[in-house]
């Protein structure tokens, strides 16, 4: 079964957010901290470590 990888990441995501309940800033701070990271240049590094 092919699983496409942003719906992978929004049900982790929501379940994480559902069972662990971190306070609302620190998601905050994940998302726009993932958001600029993939602007970066660091993002071809975190591609080719993660493939």
């Amino acid at each position: 079964m092919d699983v496409p990888l942003w719906l992978a990441v929004v049900i982790v995501g929501y379940l994480g957010a559902k069972l662990i309940r971190p306070p609302w800033w620190l998601l905050a701070v994940f998302l726009l901290g993932g958001f600029l990271l993939a602007d970066s240049v660091l993002a071809p590094v975190i591609d080719s470590a993660i493939k």
